[in-house]
């Protein structure tokens, strides 16, 4: 299914002449849902475990179940983790920043310009750690709470 850019939506709001109309339009490109409710479609659709999202994101096991139900709202930094361990695409960790409410990663900025590269060519997370690393930048915040 063709899914609209962001930029196309903002291009037919301005010239929508009927809010209601342009949301029945295009329910089905709008953002829904709750961060656990997405986060439990991409485990569906990527065929994936939580125990694989775990060992992938390096993050804790209870840390991301809380996650999963919904208990836990993570930072940034443990959703681009999170990202990682369920092997999301650049466009799919962008999506999943926005509808959590982070900043998407930004490719002006050198941290982020280092994991969309990262991202884009599938590296895991310890090669995105890596790079972070051998830049002098602050790695991904894993650490279990």
């Amino acid at each position: 299914m063709y899914e609209k850019s962001t930029d196309e939506l903002r291009h037919e709001i301005k010239n929508a002449t009927d809010i209601e109309d342009f949301l029945s339009e295009n329910d089905h490109h709008l953002l829904k849902g709750s961060l656990s409710e997405h986060l439990h479609m991409l485990l569906s659709q990527k065929k994936l475990k939580r125990a694989d999202v775990i060992r992938g994101s390096l993050l804790g096991r209870a840390y991301v179940y809380r996650i999963f139900a919904g208990d836990k709202i993570p930072s940034r930094d443990k959703l681009i983790a999170l990202s990682f361990g369920l092997h999301l695409s650049e466009e799919e960790t962008q999506k999943l920043l926005k509808l959590s409410g982070n900043r998407e990663l930004y490719a002006r900025d050198e941290r982020d310009a280092l994991l969309l590269f990262a991202l884009q060519r599938n590296r895991s997370i310890m090669d995105a750690n890596g790079m972070l690393l051998d830049h002098g930048l602050a790695v991904l915040d894993t650490a279990k709470e």
